[in-house]
């Protein structure tokens, strides 16, 4: 078990050093010129190279690299060029919007596909399973953004429950803030749990065919009972699959649902920092949140060998 995790955070690491440098590439290879652009076009030339002396623009790519990588080693992730203040503080006020955020659909997107993938695939073949891969697919091809604009005209602008965008913060109490992401919490959820329960569906139904499930059945136990205490433990590895992918997408991918719900998060600091071309803030929140996926994928391979021994001895 623990030569598997070693090996496995080896990997991860190797991953996360190969992200950083695509990331400061991609970002630094953007034409223009942060510190003209934000002076604007009139702006004298001397008063634009010291801006950029400031900003800390005038070394060489190898060594704005290393000062940028180390620093978020130590937690420093730089200077705002647009809100003058650190990005660390930016992260931490908007992380808790985008996490509960994420956490909110992710428990929405399970709490729904797993009784429905259970179902499909206990009632393979009959009208039931035809309808659930039926909405399933639905769920799939509707739009989440397009999805957001139908529940904001449906329960903030007719029904009035709720608000039609915005964050209170969670100063306004735990309801209030869980009331304003329920909105944009369904509309992220509702793909996501199409999506996992048509895996949970495909991977119970190849674990119902294997010999073992056959033996148990011949001993006497019912369809469910096997499926339950038998095959879905064997069928959890595609599914914890797509759970962590489902997490780091619900993450890193709310940027269009959270411009539409107006919420203060990740995703709409990046965003705005692109359209500001504050390059500081789209490198690090961009690498943060590169980190949380590799962070989910290694926590994924921890239950995958919780889930499946046979992958503790093959290591």
């Amino acid at each position: 078990m623990l030569r598997y995790l070693l090996i496995r955070f080896v990997s991860l690491s190797l991953s996360l050093l190969a992200a950083s440098l695509v990331v400061f590439a991609v970002i630094e290879v953007i034409p223009g010129d942060p510190a003209a652009f934000m002076l604007g076009l009139n702006a004298e030339p001397e008063t634009v190279a010291a801006l950029r002396e400031e900003l800390g623009l005038t070394g060489s790519l190898p060594a704005r690299y290393l000062s940028w990588a180390g620093g978020m080693l130590t937690g420093d992730f730089g200077q705002s060029y647009t809100y003058r203040v650190p990005v660390s503080d930016l992260v931490l006020q908007r992380i808790w919007v985008s996490l509960p955020l994420a956490i909110y659909a992710l428990a929405l997107s399970t709490a729904i596909a797993f009784p429905v993938g259970l179902l499909a695939a206990a009632r393979r073949g009959r009208a039931t399973d035809y309808g659930i891969m039926g909405a399933t697919q639905l769920g799939i091809a509707v739009p989440n953004f397009w999805f957001a604009m139908l529940l904001v005209l449906l329960f903030a602008v007719k029904l009035k429950w709720v608000s039609a965008g915005g964050f209170p913060g969670w100063e306004a109490g735990f309801g209030a803030g869980i009331k304003a992401l329920t909105l944009p919490a369904i509309a992220l959820a509702l793909p996501q749990a199409s999506i996992l329960a048509r895996v949970m569906r495909s991977a119970l139904i190849e674990t119902l065919g294997q010999d073992y499930i056959r033996s148990a059945r011949a001993k006497g136990l019912s369809r469910a009972q096997a499926l339950t205490r038998h095959a879905l433990r064997n069928a959890l590895i595609p599914v914890l699959t797509i759970i962590g992918l489902q997490f780091s997408f619900l993450l890193a991918g709310a940027i269009i649902i959270e411009n539409v719900f107006f919420l203060p998060g990740l995703g709409r600091l990046i965003f705005q920092a692109i359209t500001q071309r504050d390059l500081v803030v789209v490198e690090s929140v961009v690498m943060l949140l590169v980190f949380a996926v590799i962070l989910v994928t290694f926590l994924v391979d921890i239950a995958y060998a919780i889930a499946d021994p046979r992958l503790r001895r093959r290591a």
